[in-house]
């Protein structure tokens, strides 16, 4: 007897929150990765309102941004072998509790009127070491946790809550910081490091295997383990080639929404400041709508085409903003291709998951952000130098068409169209 179409969206939505009946795991890392995305969501408005507030100067904030990101690309390549070494739930313990300590001291500092840009640049620069660490011991465990049976559901349910903190975090930043102190915001984010590690503590999960060979050197065994991560990603040609083809996408994709999307917003179509809070909080509202529907889903066929074809509606959603004339149309636009991003990042998680042995997952999911990131910072000087030399409408046609032209050669191997 076919389900009635109540009983089949019960079943659904059942199947949804199926992890957090089933998994304990699951429920304590969630939670413990939720307030550690909230807490960044909230430090990253008050850093910089604190730059700001201590110096007026973009070079200044320029600095502090580059000091985040600078141990984060020179690490992440030899992060993946302390993950693979170490038991991933006290690794991420250890990381969240000296970032709760780092921004308990500046709160302290803050309240104490003795915050100073040395102080900011020592707490930016081990906050980001943390953070390479922090990152690919996450993805690490969440492979040993999302199990086949919960796997889509529980990855969906990670990216809405990553996708709620970025719209609501913010915010919360800057009502603390607005109407009490930037001590006070920097006290949240502590307060909240510090109930992720609590709930981290919960987390009970298998220390990975590792057999060194005890015939070879330790420097030996150092760059057998260093390559270990590019040989199984050799493997499959969907990791390695999507890993190469996102190297260059991300170049565009940052520049656009990062740099030339509040330029059309605030200059080329003079909007007011409340629709560029509008267009931020669509984006995240057409992220969370299709992880909701795609983790009703217990299977996904022909992957390598679904996912390459939401690379393909990202792009064209993106390019077409340059025809966009009011809040409105802007709003569509970047909830659809948000909306199709989320998808292929799920796609692409589940298949890394599938693919790379517990083992080496660490070191996989390094060049996996490794490559994600080692070019961001050119790319956005190169959005900004484009659109000072043939303009910013010309550049979003520029850099929407690239992303397209990528996916579209990408999604012509058969090695991809194929991979399901």
């Amino acid at each position: 007897m076919a389900e009635s179409p109540e009983e089949n969206t019960s079943s659904s939505i059942q199947r949804f929150v199926e992890p957090f009946r089933t998994s304990r795991n699951f429920t304590a890392l969630w939670a413990g990765q939720t307030l550690s995305q909230f807490g960044d969501a909230v430090l990253w408005v008050v850093l910089p309102l604190c730059v700001y507030s201590l110096r007026q100067s973009t070079l200044d904030m320029g600095w502090i941004m580059g000091l985040l990101m600078l141990p984060q690309v020179v690490l992440l390549p030899f992060a993946g072998i302390i993950v693979d070494r170490m038991s991933r739930s006290k690794l991420m313990m250890i990381t969240e509790s000296i970032r709760f300590v780092l921004t308990g001291i500046l709160a302290l500092l803050s309240l104490l009127n003795d915050l100073s840009m040395t102080t900011l640049s020592i707490f930016v620069v081990m906050y980001g070491i943390m953070n390479a660490l922090f990152q690919p011991a996450c993805q690490a465990a969440r492979a040993q946790i999302f199990t086949v049976d919960i796997r889509n559901a529980a990855l969906s349910l990670s990216q809405i809550s990553q996708e709620f903190a970025r719209l609501t975090g913010p915010i919360l930043g800057g009502v603390i910081v607005g109407f009490i102190s930037v001590g006070a915001g920097f006290g949240i984010v502590a307060a909240m490091l510090l109930i992720s590690v609590v709930a981290l503590t919960f987390l009970r999960i298998e220390k990975p295997i590792y057999k060194p060979n005890n015939n070879s050197s330790i420097l030996r065994n150092f760059m057998h383990d260093l390559l270990g991560g590019v040989v199984e990603v050799r493997k499959h040609p969907w990791l390695w080639i999507t890993i190469l083809a996102f190297t260059v996408i991300n170049i565009a994709s940052t520049g656009l929404t990062a740099i030339l999307l509040p330029w059309l917003v605030k200059v080329h179509l003079n909007l007011p400041d409340t629709s560029y809070g509008l267009v931020t909080s669509a984006a995240g509202v057409g992220a969370i709508i299709a992880a909701f529907f795609y983790g009703r889903k217990n299977k996904q066929r022909r992957r390598g085409y679904i996912g390459y074809i939401c690379i393909l509606i990202y792009a064209a959603g993106l390019t077409c903003l340059a025809f966009a004339n009011t809040t409105v149309e802007l709003m569509s636009l970047i909830a659809v291709a948000n909306g199709a991003i989320m998808i292929f990042m799920l796609i692409w998680e589940a298949t890394l998951q599938e693919l790379v042995p517990e083992e080496s997952y660490g070191r996989v999911a390094s060049l996996d952000l490794f490559g994600s990131w080692i070019l961001l910072p050119v790319g956005n000087v190169i959005s900004g130098w484009l659109a000072d030399q043939i303009g910013g409408i010309e550049t979003i046609l520029f850099e929407g068409t690239f992303m397209f032209c990528v996916a579209l050669g990408v999604l012509l191997i058969p090695a991809i169209r194929k991979f399901n």
